[in-house]
């Protein structure tokens, strides 16, 4: 274990698959966060002292620089949703990630992985799709050499896009979703993983590469692939994008006036302008298939993570079988 690599955001989402993939390849793995003691989960992902959870404020430089010494590859997983106190898209999305790549060319880290977003563009109206982009600028200018993950919304174990509406779906009759008709690419969160693990130890050529699994839906029917796993009929109501603003701007203005106590963890204007444009790969980018790797299916995944929002929870399939039996 003679390698070190350093996560920012390594026990998020992503970033804890990137971590677990890295302690299998045998590299010491530094998972920079800003609160280490929620990440101690982490740990067991290697031999004891391999995977290690650090303190790390990604908007501040010698924060950043401390916990990047000695790093052979740096992987910045760093990203949010929503504002929240001083972490707003400017600062975390587009100044900390130009600050990783800075430091890293200072430090002359032999590797550079930043993960961004399909829909990236500075001329967007969504803050979001915004600052992703100008952290890719950031991160190209300060390291050319480096390597710029975009994938599609992901899917998971520990998601919060299936499992959420799911967990919607156990409680309402109506599912209302937003942009109805938008496509999405989904992609599996360890594929993801994969791709950035390739592109810090092996010869990944840098540059952009667009991530999407080998299904392309609109949002109505993955609802309808998630309620079919689930065994749950329900309307999926498309909420007009009029109505999505309204019902953002009141949310976030409650976010605002509670100081962020009661945070908007339900739909954001800014959300809402990102539901407007479809979230797939765009014809001729570099993805999956210049790295390697074969896509993994979304049939082939949900069941697994999310039978528990099934009426019968794991004994469905148990009832179901249960039917056929004839009564002697």
């Amino acid at each position: 274990m003679s390698k070190l690599v350093t996560i920012y955001g390594g026990s998020g989402f992503v970033g804890r698959y990137i971590a677990r993939r890295m302690a299998k390849e045998g590299w010491r793995v530094r998972v920079a966060v800003r609160r280490p003691n929620d990440a101690l989960f982490v740990r067991p992902y290697g031999t004891p002292g391999q995977v290690e959870p650090v303190l790390c404020n990604i908007r501040d430089d010698a924060s950043v620089r401390a916990v990047m010494n000695g790093a052979d590859a740096v992987i910045n997983c760093v990203g949010i949703l929503n504002r929240s106190g001083k972490n707003t898209f400017d600062t975390v999305q587009a100044e900390g990630a130009g600050r990783v790549a800075r430091i890293a060319a200072e430090l002359a880290v032999p590797r550079l992985v930043q993960l961004s977003a399909i829909g990236a563009d500075a001329t967007s109206p969504s803050d979001y799709a915004r600052s992703k982009a100008e952290g890719e600028a950031a991160v190209l200018a300060a390291y050319p050499s480096g390597v710029i993950l975009r994938p599609s919304v992901i899917f998971g174990t520990e998601d919060q896009f299936f499992n959420r509406f799911a967990g919607m779906a156990t409680m309402s009759p109506i599912l209302p979703v937003v942009g109805a008709e938008t496509k999405f690419q989904p992609v599996y969160v360890d594929d993801v993983a994969q791709a950035a693990v390739l592109a810090a130890i092996g010869p990944v050529a840098p540059g952009v590469y667009e991530l999407g699994g080998p299904d392309v839906a609109t949002f109505r029917d993955l609802m309808g692939k998630m309620l079919a796993v689930i065994q749950r009929r329900r309307l999926v109501l498309n909420v007009p994008f009029f109505a999505a603003r309204l019902m953002g701007g009141a949310f976030d203005l409650m976010q605002m006036l509670t100081l962020g106590l009661i945070e908007n963890k339900m739909v954001t204007r800014d959300q809402v302008k990102n539901l407007a444009r479809d979230n797939v790969v765009a014809d001729g980018a570099k993805g999956f298939a210049d790295l390697g790797i074969d896509p993994t299916s979304i049939d082939s995944v949900l069941p697994e993570y999310l039978w528990r929002y099934r009426p019968s929870g794991q004994y469905a399939a148990i009832k179901k079988s249960a039917k056929n039996l004839k009564k002697v």
